[in-house]
């Protein structure tokens, strides 16, 4: 081997195998023995070891669960130290099954050992060089590690690009798309690459606040203002001084406050709720909406003139759709972000699982993908996820006939109806699945002729 033979050493009792150390280190091998409890704390240097070794004879109890918990978030290859006749009790045998590439006796030959350990590190090493291929998204490495962003098709390209574009001035910027793009990940890139990165950054949905709470919850209110009011209380924007404040939903902002929020770009001033005095506030403005503001200024529900406070630049957000070749990177992204939660046999994804994803249209995007990779990594029995773990089936292609126009509103109606028929039609229930307010979930039932419910029952 090239690199360094190191291996894992966990047992109980290591005086009790001497032995085995000395042909372990006759082999070449550096073992390394951790202490007592076993926790995930004891592999702080696990990626320099390429295969582990445990004792399991006569463990049981909490070090048995303990070592469980070890071989769990390890991302070594263990073989288990123990006679066959260890195997009948219930826990020593499903911690083997389940965790560990094979079992040894404790006497075993020693070229029978060699072989074993290096077979199961040219393993490792094999598995490792594949996560770093499909980790690989040069050359845009660096903008990934900053936001946590995932992409390498033209669309996020041109994404990225913008961010850094945008970031460099101060002026307002309006972020469009759909409902689970990332749009506030795009905001908070867009802040970490300002010049107000040392600064706060604040976020509010204006859509999920009651339409009384809004301009309080903006601008802040003096002690007395209103009833309940019993002390003074910062506003988002002031609280966001000398740093950025990220609106999200902002089409869904009532239009009596939007005229407050227009007054504040225009003068850089707030007046608090029940105060007399302005107060000078510098503060930059990100603003995301999944709905089209200029369509909702044709028909009154958004006011023009804060339109164009707004959207002095603009970043679109693509769907998942569009860029459809990132689908497997961004699988196998949260697939390792989660991986503490995966039971230890699960290895990746199957064929079948990535084409369906591809098949797939993700009216819910980014989110929709991360839910159902992550109920996948817990559901599943397999050592690959399958496509049924996933809840999607297999499809030859898009629906024929569709434009693209009719391909989005049916796939909105298809969520819309899905969401609503698993929350017993409890309009807030859908609104906090789907991420969005009230007001947009009864504007989309009457968008595609849906009833709404004669009475809601209680969320």
């Amino acid at each position: 081997m090239e690199r360094d033979q190191r291996c894992w050493l966990v047992a109980e009792a290591p005086e009790k195998l001497g032995s085995l150390v000395a042909r372990l280190e006759a082999l070449g091998w550096t073992v390394t023995r951790p202490k007592a409890p076993f926790t995930s704390r004891c592999l702080e240097d696990d990626e320099a070891c390429l295969v582990g070794l445990v004792q399991l004879d006569g463990m049981t109890g909490d070090p048995l669960r303990q070592l469980e918990s070890l071989l769990l978030h390890s991302r070594c290859l263990w073989f288990a130290i123990l006679p066959d006749d260890a195997l009948e009790d219930a826990a020593r045998r499903s911690l083997v099954a389940t965790l560990c590439h094979g079992f040894i006796e404790p006497g075993v030959d020693g070229a029978e050992l060699g072989y074993l350990m290096r077979r199961a590190a040219a393993l490792v090493q094999l598995q490792r060089q594949e996560l770093a291929l499909h980790r690989r998204t040069a050359p845009l490495s660096a903008d990934i590690a900053e936001y946590e962003m995932v992409g390498t098709a033209p669309a996020m390209r041109t994404l990225f690009q913008t961010i850094r574009k945008v970031a460099a001035v101060d002026a307002p910027v309006l972020i469009n798309g759909e409902s689970g793009t990332g749009k506030e990940l795009t905001a908070v890139a867009i802040h970490e690459r300002s010049p107000r990165v040392s600064g706060v950054f604040h976020a509010i949905n204006c859509g999920a606040l009651p339409d009384q709470l809004i301009q309080s919850e903006l601008f802040g209110h003096e002690k007395g203002a209103f009833t309940g009011a019993a002390q003074r209380k910062i506003g988002r924007i002031e609280a966001a001084d000398a740093g950025t404040l990220f609106l999200d939903e902002i089409g869904d902002l009532p239009l009596e406050q939007q005229v407050n929020l227009l007054r504040f770009l225009e003068t850089r001033r707030i007046q608090r709720v029940g105060g007399l005095s302005e107060i000078a506030v510098d503060v930059r403005i990100l603003a995301a909406t999944h709905v089209n503001l200029e369509e909702a200024v044709r028909e009154g529900r958004f006011r023009e003139d804060l339109y164009h406070r707004l959207n002095v630049l603009q970043v679109k957000v693509p769907a998942l759709r569009d860029h459809p070749e990132d689908i497997e990177i961004l699988a196998r992204y949260f697939f390792e972000r989660f991986i503490r939660e995966k039971p230890g046999r699960l290895k990746g994804f199957s064929r079948d699982a990535l084409q369906a994803m591809r098949d797939y249209s993700w009216p819910g995007n980014i989110r929709e993908l991360i839910n159902r990779v992550r109920r996948a990594m817990v559901m599943c029995d397999n050592r690959l996820i399958q496509p049924e773990d996933l809840g999607i089936e297999r499809r030859q292609g898009p629906a024929s006939g569709l434009s693209l126009c009719q391909a989005r509103d049916e796939a909105e109606r298809d969520a819309l109806v899905a969401a609503l028929e698993r929350n017993a039609h409890r309009v807030q229930a859908a609104a906090r699945e789907l991420d969005v307010s009230r007001v947009t979930i009864y504007r989309l039932m009457e968008k595609h002729g849906l009833a709404r419910p004669m009475s809601e029952a209680p969320a």
